[in-house]
């Protein structure tokens, strides 16, 4: 570590393959691995005054000011003290330093903090306590339960049978529920012996420090046998030991080099389009600076040839200065003049403003949700105007658009639906808070809030219907769900997905409940009898497979295997004589599917002993193996998930937030193109795009591209864009990329009649995103008012956004609640996490932060809009008064000889900014709005002038150029011709220097104050106390410095003695004020009042109905239920994540055994730890208590009839 806190050590070689070694310091450390202390702090004690400086002199401005300094402290070219400059330069350092300095400052608490936590470590035979800091790899430390991981273990033992370990992993994946991870049996048999632990010697050799999370290979030598390492051995540092006493890890990763440390990648530096902006109109106005200094040094040498000799009598030259060294000095001694185009003292106040709205969202009580205790959050303060500019949307839909809570509402078993109610007529009732539900007392076991309301399925089960026993039979066996009862009948689920807890949990409901699992048993009570099931096998569910099955023996030694997965995927793999009950499922499939539900197909296969003793032993082989694993085992899946028999499907909700379809229909009135980017499959993705509005039955078409071909994806589109519009296709001219190179060309967006959406699935998508069809599918997908693409995996979300940033000039957010939406977040301009039930991985990479999706129309049409509005007004009106203050001394350079003397008192120049004009300006910055939120919401088209870039953009710079040059024409001109040739009431003269600065500043001072208030269009009593305070303040400074004490003070100083007032008790004097006042704001009201009764803006219009209406809310308007009856296919959108089967084989899982019980059946009614809501089971990760109201959005109806067949028809 060099003296400056910078990482001057040399490199080591990437590694390629981590070898350890426990219990050995001395082998382990030629290796130079990391050790287990981390730095996220960039300064030192030494370091931090040069380092900040030089961080903060790359920005353009503050190395423009000192270099103004520095010229500032030549006497031969300075006219102004340097004071002027160096006063608001050091206050503005002196800000970002404490900035800084206090945000590394808790940065070195929060490492000291972790980096002193103290963990038993194993030392020459014995346990000590040593720092995290302290920790190396190859040592073997004990965790005691509640306890974090100290670094990435290898699980060696632990207190629990069948050394198992429970871990809570929220702060690397978000997820809330329980894992669980188990040691190697030989490890495993050192228990917590002090001896043997010393005594054990194995080496590791395992993978590179990575960042993947998800997966571990390496393998473990020992007492001459070689042993395979996977994740679920893993103890990953971040993680937290829960309801385990101890464990004992070896350190494998330590430090910076753990996973957790891996992933924490520096954030993209992210900039609003205004400062990009910003940076070029800074660039001009530095090139047009040195143009005027440039003007004013050659009419100083011009007048130097020709009048300055005149003068030479009473100020002679110093020996060599001729006309050309004058005219180089006069140049610079104007860029110091001239100086305040560029104030300093703009930067400090944009970053006052950005801090103040993001206070106005973090208070906003309409965007704090009660129920989790959720306030909105402005994780970023350098973002807000940019919210008043989005144009595209992208947005995940399970936990975003919906509530990530799943109900168990319908099922079809052998080719009969349930889960609707009818009346004696046979037509089919809504279901409402007021219809009947079952009945389940019959169950003592079941969960006493799980609601369902067709009484068919109960006595079905009661009557013992085979095919829905084995339905049921098959939910109670085949998942990984964890079962807890710490008292006799109080079960309580841990599940790793809100599907699996919804299904075990309605299983449970009809009789079939999930009491127990050890690691090769699983113990469930059937209708009253405790049965015992011999678990053989799980083959685990995994992204590519997408299903999962297991095998099991039955008390009576019956072979069976169950399997569930997605309907398309479940179907290629069913015998032959299922294809009538395929079709009927196939219909209540697409019947589930017209109320958006996330479906499930069950199948089963009884097995042959002898063939699975076979592939039992080929299935080892291909376990322990280390390379091509996961290839071998999944042909060893495929061919055993063979000749299924159907059972049914399964029908689960996954409710809409409220507020969705609402705020989709606001922010598309806002003209905000919203695209929803989800792994859900495309049937499911399609229905709750019309469940929430984003879909409508009214569009002229919805696209589907679903082709499995570069050439065919492409003819898909240009049929799309054809259909849309038919010149199109004629006019599609692509540049190739090589063409186009770093100079992207900008794609326009095409005028279409009508509405249109697409629905786009992965496969396509992965070809659609291909360079030579890229720009093909944004043209066609910008199209249309509405985009869903399915199955896309994180990468092609951000590769989704990446896209529309790289075509399109406008400005991109994405939302998103899980860690598979972190990429999406990060490559938008804005990202918003929504901290819901996936965790909070989203929430700590976005920008903005709240609990509802509906939220999002107030962040935009609201806070959005206002912060940009105000940051516009601020930016023209703040460019306005400081092009007027520093053209003046332009044209006085004409009448001073280009002297570089100033028209203004160097007290004037140096307050101007700092005092005299700062307060009102953010006054109107910080409490300005054209219209309140209700008028907001009312007229969304409000929103579309930020998306144009309307209130502020280039040639709005120019208009208030060409202003502040009018008002600076009038401002000189004629204070001078007022007190040209004129004498004051007694006689005397006035026409002096210094009467005519103070007029001029006075004059000037009352103009921009004036034109202040025609900016503003909510008035305060904060707003009038900051602008009448302010001329207040600029008087009573003006005479305390014009007066007699200040001037025998400091004379040099203070040389306007007097001048106050001998001239402010003239009338001619206020005369000139109010002239020039009146002539400066006359153009800016002409033309207002032209423009707004010749050509309104829609602020104009919807400010014109506010004064007609008094300020008077309007009144809310009416929406109309949206009912759709649809037979379009549902989609499976299974949340199971891979990885717990792998635990439950090979006789290995879970807990302790439970406490003694018998079925269960004879016993009072149990408490459960589920909160179901709606009209079925519900079950949430977190355990947190649910929302039991209803959405305020109808459910879409079925069909109005059932089909009802016998299968043995």
């Amino acid at each position: 570590m060099s003296f400056f806190g910078l990482d001057c050590v040399r490199k080591k070689e990437r590694e390629q393959e981590r070898k350890l070694r426990a219990n050995d310091r001395e082998y382990n450390l030629p290796f130079r691995y990391a050790t287990n202390a981390i730095k996220t702090s960039k300064y030192n004690f030494f370091s931090f005054l040069p380092l900040n400086l030089f961080e903060q002199f790359q920005r353009i401005a503050n190395a423009y000011f000192l270099f103004l300094l520095v010229l500032q402290v030549i006497p031969q070219i300075s006219s102004l003290s340097w004071f002027t400059t160096v006063v608001p330069l050091v206050l503005v350092l002196s800000v970002t330093a404490a900035k800084d300095a206090t945000d590394d400052i808790n940065r070195h608490r929060s490492d000291n903090q972790v980096n002193n936590r103290k963990v038993q470590v194993l030392i020459d035979r014995k346990l000590r306590s040593e720092k995290w800091m302290d920790i190396q790899v190859g040592d073997i430390i004990k965790l005691e339960n509640n306890q974090f991981v100290t670094a990435d273990l290898l699980l060696l033992s632990s207190s629990e049978p069948l050394n198992l370990v429970y871990i809570e992993t929220a702060e690397l994946d978000g997820e809330t529920n329980l894992k669980v991870r188990q040691a190697l049996p030989v490890t495993g048999d050192l228990g917590g012996d002090m001896e043997k632990l010393a005594d054990f010697n194995g080496e590791v050799r395992c993978e590179p420090p990575n960042n993947r999370l998800d997966r571990f290979t390496g393998t473990l030598t020992y007492a001459g046998q070689k042993y395979p390492l996977d994740n679920e051995k893993i103890l990953l540092r971040g993680c937290t030991l829960r309801n385990t006493e101890w464990c004992f890890g070896l350190v494998l990763f330590a430090g910076p080099e753990t996973k957790l440390m891996q992933n924490c990648g520096r954030t993209t530096f992210k900039r609003t389009s205004i400062d990009r902006l910003m940076n070029v109109l800074v660039l001009c106005i530095f090139g047009f600076l040195a143009f005027m200094c440039t003007i004013l040094a050659i009419g100083n040498y011009f007048w130097e040839l020709h009048k300055g000799t005149e003068f030479t009598i009473f100020l002679p030259r110093p020996d060599g200065n001729d006309a050309a060294f004058s005219a180089f000095l006069t140049f610079w001694s104007y860029v110091i003049i001239l100086n305040t185009v560029v104030p300093i003292s703009l930067y400090v106040s944009v970053e006052i403003i950005r801090l103040g709205n993001s206070f106005y969202i973090e208070w906003d009580r309409k965007m704090y949700y009660a129920r989790n205790d959720t306030p909105a959050e402005a994780r970023t303060t350098t973002l807000n105007e940019e919210l008043g500019q989005i144009k595209y949307v992208f947005s995940d839909k399970t936990g975003t658009l919906t509530q990530n809570i799943m109900t168990f509402n319908k099922c079809s078993i052998n080719g009969k639906s349930y889960g609707d109610v009818y009346d004696y007529t046979g037509q089919r009732l809504e279901i409402t808070e007021h219809t009947e539900t079952v009945d389940f007392s019959f169950n003592p076991l079941a969960d006493p809030r799980f609601m369902f309301h067709d009484h068919a399925l109960v006595e079905a089960v009661k009557l013992e219907n085979p095919e829905v026993h084995a339905f049921f039979r098959l939910l109670a066996l085949c998942h990984t769900v964890m079962a807890e009862e710490k008292t006799e009948g109080e079960l309580l689920y841990q599940a790793q997905s809100p599907d699996e807890g919804a299904l075990v949990t309605a299983a449970r409901n009809f009789g079939f409940v999930f009491r127990s699992r050890t690691p090769d048993s699983i113990s469930i009570v059937e209708m009253g009898k405790q049965r015992s099931y011999e678990l053989l096998a799980i083959l685990d569910f995994n992204n590519v497979r997408k299903r999962m099955s297991v095998i099991v023996r039955s008390p009576e030694g019956k072979l069976s295997l169950y399997c569930k997965g997605a309907d398309t995927i479940i179907y290629e793999r069913l015998h032959q004589s299922c294809s009538k009950l395929m079709d009927v499922t196939t219909e209540h499939l697409n019947e589930f599917a017209g109320e958006g539900l996330r479906t499930l197909v069950l199948a089963y296969k009884d097995l042959d002993e002898e063939y699975f003793n076979q592939w039992k032993q080929r299935h080892h082989e291909a376990s322990t193996t280390l390379e091509d694993r996961e290839d071998k085992l999944d042909q060893l899946y495929e061919e055993i998930e063979k000749d299924l028999l159907l059972l049914g499907a399964t029908a689960i909700e996954d409710k809409l937030q409220d507020g969705v379809p609402q705020t989709i229909e606001q922010l598309s009135k806002a003209d905000i193109k919203i695209w929803v980017l989800t792994g859900d499959k495309q049937e499911t993705a399609e229905n709750i795009g019309y469940s929430c509005n984003l879909l409508r039955e009214e569009m002229n078409e919805v696209f589907i591209i679903s082709a499995n071909s570069l050439e065919d994806v492409r003819q898909e589109l240009r049929n799309a864009r054809t259909c849309m519009k038919p010149a199109a296709a004629e006019n599609s001219v692509f540049l190739p990329e090589r063409i186009l190179g770093k100079g992207v060309k900008v794609v326009a967006d095409d005028v279409v009649n009508g509405e249109y959406g697409l629905v786009i699935n992965g496969h396509s998508l992965a070809y659609a995103l291909e360079s030579s069809v890229e720009q093909e599918f944004l043209n066609t997908a910008c199209m249309c008012k509405a985009v869903i693409c399915c199955r896309v995996t994180p990468l092609q979300k951000a590769q989704v956004v990446e896209l529309v940033k790289k075509y399109k000039q406008a400005v991109t957010l994405a939302i998103g609640d899980g860690a598979n939406d972190v990429s999406m977040i990060k490559a938008a301009h804005i990202g918003v996490g929504i901290s819901g039930q996936e965790g909070m991985q989203a929430v700590l990479s976005s920008d903005y932060s709240f609990a509802q999706f509906r939220f999002l129309q107030r962040l935009l049409l609201v806070h959005g809009r206002w912060s940009y509005l105000r940051m516009c007004k601020f930016l023209r009106y703040f460019f306005y008064k400081n092009f007027t203050f520093t053209f003046v001394h332009f044209w006085y350079a004409f009448f001073c000889g280009f002297s570089a003397q100033t028209v203004y008192d160097q007290w004037f120049i140096t307050l101007y900014n700092l005092m005299y004009t700062a307060l009102p300006v953010l006054g109107m910055s910080l409490f300005d709005q054209d219209v309140n939120d209700v008028w907001s919401f009312q007229h969304p088209q409000l929103y579309v002038p930020g998306q144009l870039n309307l209130y502020f953009s280039k040639k709005a710079f120019f208009k208030c150029a060409l202003h502040s040059c009018y008002s600076s024409l009038v401002l000189f001109f004629i204070p001078y011709a007022a007190m040209y040739n004129t004498v004051r009431d007694d006689g005397k003269d006035v026409a002096d220097y210094q009467s005519f600065a103070l007029l001029t500043q006075t004059c000037l001072l009352f103009a921009v104050s004036i034109q202040l208030g025609f900016e503003m269009s909510y008035w305060t009593v904060v707003n009038t106390f900051f602008v009448l305070g302010s001329l207040a303040m600029y008087f009573a400074v003006t005479f305390a410095m014009y007066s007699d004490g200040m001037f025998l003070m400091l004379p040099s100083a203070f040389p306007f003695i007097g001048t106050a007032r001998n001239s402010l008790n003239q009338t001619n004097v206020w005369l000139t004020i109010f002239l020039t006042s009146i002539l400066c704001i006359l153009p800016v009201v002409t033309y207002r009042f032209l423009m707004v009764h010749l050509c309104p803006t829609i602020n104009d219009k919807v400010m014109f109905k506010v004064r007609q209406a008094k300020a008077m809310p309007p009144p809310p308007p009416r929406r109309a239920r949206i009912r759709r009856t649809s037979s379009r296919r549902s989609g499976y959108a299974f949340s199971h994540a891979q990885g717990y089967g792998d635990l439950v084989t090979s006789g290995r899982f879970l807990r302790r055994p439970a406490v003694s019980r018998s079925s269960g059946f004879a016993h009072g009614r149990p408490t459960t730890g589920f909160s179901p809501m709606g009209r079925s089971a519900g079950y949430s990760p977190t355990g947190r208590p649910q929302n039991t109201k209803t959405p305020d959005v109808e459910v879409t109806s079925l069909q109005m009839y059932r089909s009802i067949r016998d299968p043995a028809l």
